[in-house]
């Protein structure tokens, strides 16, 4: 069983940069996929940017994603950040090692941390 607790948001203006950490207790974290979602009200729960287990990340024109197996955590660094990114981000974890796209290829959840950009 993985625990996950994601850290690092908060309000921001437009513009500039956050970084959001996920770190994870429990289960073999380096043989994970690790991705970041967010869920805005009234939307739905959105892939931002995965790594794999072998630290392939998928692309973001303005997000990077890496990973420190040794702390059993990894870091969504936001720069450029834009009002409509404004949400909720979540941290999910998938024991295939693979990213996956849809938010159901993930078996553990963090309880997710409020990033508000002001305009």
């Amino acid at each position: 069983q993985v625990v996950l607790v994601e850290e690092g948001g908060g309000l921001v203006q437009a513009g500039g940069s956050l970084k959001l950490s996920c770190v994870a207790s429990g289960g073999a974290f380096a043989s994970y996929a690790v991705a970041w979602f967010r869920q805005a009200p009234g939307k739905d729960r959105d892939l931002v940017i995965g790594i794999s287990r072998g630290g392939i990340n998928s692309y973001h024109s303005r997000f990077s994603i890496s990973r420190d197996n040794a702390k059993n955590t990894v870091y969504l660094q936001m720069n450029s950040l834009k009002p409509e990114d404004t949400a909720v981000y979540y941290c999910a974890a998938s024991p295939s090692g693979g990213i996956a796209t849809q938010a159901w290829g993930y078996d553990y959840w963090g309880q997710g941390t409020q990033v508000t950009v002001s305009s």
